[in-house]
């Protein structure tokens, strides 16, 4: 079986209800970034970011996979398709994705705060000061923020060097190092954007633009991968 890898960003999630990460005005969700995705934000102010999560995680349970996770999904009925994504909600998997790398983390899993190792399933939606791991310590949200490295890189750079098909959506390619996966598909392996807001990358080969709705182009670009592939069985 050919393999399909797919880096996934913000702009599917959001057909599904989901709030993108940032607006126009650089909040998210009225907060200032700093304030509750950094680890600086965390020292100040630990009841807000927990608070900030725990709304993010309630409105993520509501979510429901829309037709782009379910067309994603049904291609592991002819493909190895591994899914990448910058998204930290479940809709992928909740979708029927098998294979999928989280970049930025989970919401549905908190860690411990003096042993990154110690991570949990977080029953509900609420995580609150005073919920503590088995080492005593406060948990917080299982979610990379900004200057936190990202672990699950080296992974993701490893299924990305195994593609046959490459496929970006919902994502402007903006936010690293997610968006520097691209330089690590093969120069001939096709690769597919869907983003309304289309990237300058004159430069770099076999790469097909779609500027459309992740929905909507998802639906094209498979349609177009799986002619391709029975032309060459």
């Amino acid at each position: 079986m050919k393999k399909i890898v797919v880096l996934s960003g913000a702009g599917i999630s959001a057909e599904s209800g989901i709030s993108t990460f940032r607006d126009s005005g650089g909040l998210w969700e009225g907060h200032n970034i700093e304030d509750v995705a950094t680890p600086e934000g965390w020292g100040r102010n630990p009841e807000l970011v927990l608070d900030f999560y725990n709304q993010r995680r309630k409105q993520a349970l509501f979510a429901k996979p829309n037709i782009g996770h379910t067309v994603l999904a049904q291609l592991e009925q002819d493909f190895h398709v591994t899914i990448i994504t910058q998204n930290v909600d479940s809709l992928h998997e909740r979708a029927g994705s098998s294979h999928v790398i989280h970049l930025h983390g989970e919401l549905s899993k908190v860690r411990s705060t003096i042993d990154e190792s110690l991570i949990y399933e977080l029953d509900g939606w609420e995580l609150n000061l005073g919920d503590l791991c088995g080492k005593g310590s406060q948990l917080r949200p299982h979610i990379v923020w900004f200057g936190e490295a990202v672990p699950m890189m080296d992974l993701a750079i490893k299924h990305t060097q195994e593609a046959d098909f490459f496929i970006v959506v919902g994502t402007s390619l903006v936010v690293y190092p997610a968006a520097g996966l691209l330089s690590f598909v093969d120069n001939h392996i096709p690769k597919y954007i869907i983003d309304p807001n289309l990237p300058a990358l004159d430069h770099v080969p076999n790469l097909h633009y779609f500027p459309k709705s992740a929905t909507e182009g998802l639906a094209i670009v498979c349609d177009i991968i799986r002619s391709n592939n029975l032309r060459k069985i």
